[in-house]
């Protein structure tokens, strides 16, 4: 059970070890573009591609839905960024076991955006937790986890990307020790929980007078979606990515444009100074924050982004 490119890796990984799959479940074609046409999530692709057979229920809790995942017969649901709440007549289906792959090391980063959470927080290191799954939220026992490194640079996307491989690998490794009898079972910490609720667009406006450092993380763990933002002149640029810039700031206002280079935009933060380097004005492409300013010729220091 999945539906985002999260959860390609794992559907992938399954097939290529020879696991039988008897049903793909993944969420009905939604409208994308500026045509609002149908889409196919990057799992039902998969699935085609592979000939699986696939289940697309608006709502996984109808009675319909349930009963259809009772006649599959699984041993083991996977499910890996499905994005529906699964109810406890779903979770009791597999005889072995409910699985979910989980973008953080638990309890850790509980909820929707594990990934996004730990880049804008400064984490040095996050990880996959392989875990049993309940009813609630990310609260179910562990059975193993795989730990990464955050590089100083790193975006959610560069994250995100390796934690699909590293999950997939995981959960071969968990059906292993299922299989042998094997497999852990290792309650949470509950006190030590902390949470990633959806990303609303509030988280992603820039205030400027917080640290360079925490700017810094913020774009970062934006990007590249949803995409931090800031307002110049009523147009609202979007941030793609930025670094902590050497160039003093004393006496000068937050979000104030202190210098333009070919490296980008310096502006002027919380004590001290951030580096713009590629931004996306209003209905234009990502591009070099200095192509920006080559193209806004009243673009200049002394600017105050807000």
């Amino acid at each position: 059970m999945g539906t985002s490119d999260f959860a390609v890796p794992a559907l992938q990984a399954l097939r290529d070890k020879g696991y039988p799959i008897v049903l793909v479940v993944t969420q009905p074609d939604r409208p994308a573009g500026r045509g609002l046409e149908l889409k196919a999530s990057p799992v039902k692709k998969l699935a085609l591609e592979l000939g699986l057979p696939l289940y697309q229920p608006e709502k996984i809790k109808t009675p319909e839905s349930v009963e259809t995942l009772v006649k599959a017969q699984p041993d083991v649901m996977v499910v890996a960024a499905y994005g529906q709440i699964l109810p406890k007549s779903v979770l009791e289906i597999p005889k072995v076991a409910a699985l979910n792959i989980h973008g953080s090391i638990l309890p850790k980063y509980r909820g929707a955006a594990p990934i996004h959470y730990a880049v804008m927080a400064g984490e040095k290191e996050t990880g996959v937790t392989i875990m049993y799954m309940n009813e609630k939220m990310d609260e179910g026992d562990g059975l193993l986890v795989k730990r990464t490194p955050i590089g100083p640079e790193e975006t959610t996307g560069n994250v995100h990307d390796r934690l699909a491989v590293l999950g997939a690998e995981g959960l071969v490794e968990a059906l292993e020790l299922l299989r042998d009898g094997k497999a852990p079972r290792t309650p949470q910490d509950h006190a030590k929980a902390t949470f990633s609720p959806s990303i609303k667009r509030e988280k992603c406006l820039v205030k400027w007078d917080k640290s360079p450092q925490e700017i810094v993380n913020q774009v970062r763990g934006l990007s590249p979606w949803p995409l931090a933002e800031t307002l110049w002149r009523e147009q609202n640029l979007k941030l793609y990515s930025a670094k902590v810039d050497a160039h003093r700031a004393e006496g000068k206002r937050p979000g104030e444009v202190l210098e333009i280079k070919k490296d980008g935009i310096v502006v002027a933060g919380g004590g001290g100074a951030i580096l713009l380097k590629e931004i996306q004005p209003p209905g234009k492409k990502k591009m070099s924050a200095y192509d920006f300013t080559l193209g806004h010729k009243d673009f200049k220091p002394g600017e105050i982004l807000s």
